[in-house]
């Protein structure tokens, strides 16, 4: 697939570090006074930097990038020096992308490439709570499921209701790694933003045991990038269904056309469930389409 990537230009940047804050899913990091792209794999081309550049080094640029290759990544990176393929290397230890850790320090050793990575090893996996590598903590992937139980106990809260069962961070579709790890052969539910605000039992009769993205149809920018994001959880991550979840009112049927399409070219035939939820929050329709 094609996808939109930004682009620095190293002549005009002037270290300001504006677009770093900027960057939502910490694909920018500062090395070197220069702002640098650590990872590919979490810049979802939407250009929330180009608006902080004050220099007018970011542009965006649109090349084919299908599947993610992190060996493709780490050729791109070396000529840049031992400095930036840490902070890459860190970054996607960061996000646990263990697997794509891996891929990069054998292919570092393959090609005899001087880099100490002892730095990257020794270093401690972030918490759920922390915050390292210029990385937003709001956009880092989580796996609830695996979550070490604390060792020790809590001060007895007020009684909230029922538990939660989201099993993953993050839930925004344009946030999302669609290759995460918790998509693999997993069942997801794609609601609408107003959905869980407006059915009171949202999480036990819905979200139990699956996968959560989420999306609003009608306010949210560049939708076709959700199109291309579905497709690759259906192709590459091999979801085993998808269940969408849309208000009664009109405009939140364009969540269902956008997973529609999705499957439709994906070419991979999974089954596709839709659920509607009434303004005063009862069911008004479950079918599989």
């Amino acid at each position: 697939m094609k996808r939109t990537i930004i682009k620095i230009d190293e002549e005009l940047c002037n270290g300001c570090e504006a677009c770093v804050s900027g960057c939502h899913e910490g694909a920018l990091q500062m090395i070197d006074n220069k702002a640098r792209m650590v990872s590919e794999l979490y810049c979802d081309g939407l250009g929330a930097c180009i608006g902080e550049c004050p220099t007018g080094a970011i542009t965006l640029e649109e090349r084919e990038a299908e599947p993610y290759d992190e060996i493709a990544t780490m050729q791109r990176m070396v000529p840049k020096g031992e400095k930036t393929i840490l902070a890459h290397l860190r970054h996607l230890k960061d996000h646990s992308e263990f697997d794509l850790l891996k891929q990069g320090v054998m292919w570092l050793k393959q090609n005899n490439i001087p880099v100490d990575i002892s730095s990257v090893h020794n270093a401690p996996v972030p918490s759920v709570h922390g915050h390292s590598g210029g990385g937003c903590p709001g956009s880092r992937e989580m796996s609830f499921a695996q979550a070490a139980a604390p060792a020790f106990k809590m001060a007895p809260v007020a009684n909230t209701g029922s538990s939660s069962q989201l099993r993953q961070w993050p839930v925004q579709l344009h946030l999302i790694n669609p290759e995460a790890g918790y998509f693999k052969g997993a069942d997801v539910v794609l609601a609408a933003d107003c959905v869980a605000y407006s059915f009171a039992d949202f999480h036990n009769r819905f979200l139990t045991g699956k996968i959560l993205a989420i999306a609003c149809p009608k306010l949210d920018s560049n939708k076709e990038s959700y199109i291309e994001k579905i497709n690759v959880m259906i192709q590459q991550s091999a979801i085993n269904t998808l269940t969408v979840i849309i208000m009664e009112v009109p405009c939140c049927g364009g969540l269902l056309q956008l997973a529609a399409k999705a499957v439709a070219d994906s070419g991979r035939k999974i089954p596709l469930k839709l659920v509607v939820i009434g303004t005063r929050g009862d069911v008004l329709k479950e079918e599989w389409m």
